[in-house]
């Protein structure tokens, strides 16, 4: 094996070690459940689950999105074509901010009613 690989490899095997024995230094109650959520687990299944909590998270994860969408820009605008770039992106975060005015003006955004 040549010394370049070797260094690494060290590196990644104490790194592995280290995490397999350090938690094993201070076990934690909540860590060892099998539920980390902070649920109870021996309680009732038939909770009462916030809607608009439920809501709230999915309109994050739809708003989020556009990170995902629009993280090529950059690289994209090196293109020949940089104006369809920067058109397609502009029509995203249009369409977004549509969205995201059509939420608040239905009061989806609101934790309180």
């Amino acid at each position: 094996m040549h010394m370049p690989m070797l260094i690494p490899l060290t590196i990644a095997i104490v790194l592995l070690l280290i995490t397999f024995w350090l938690p094993s230094l201070t076990p934690d109650s909540e860590k060892l459940s099998p539920y980390e959520c902070g649920f109870d687990p021996m309680g009732t299944a038939r909770l009462p689950f916030s809607m608009r909590f439920f809501l709230v998270a999915i309109l994050f994860l739809l708003f989020d999105l556009e990170i995902a969408l629009l993280l090529p820009s950059p690289w994209a605008n090196q293109l020949t074509t940089p104006m369809l770039t920067m058109l397609l992106a502009f029509t995203i975060l249009i369409f977004l901010t549509i969205g995201f005015i059509y939420e608040w003006l239905q009061g989806g955004l609101e934790w309180a009613e």
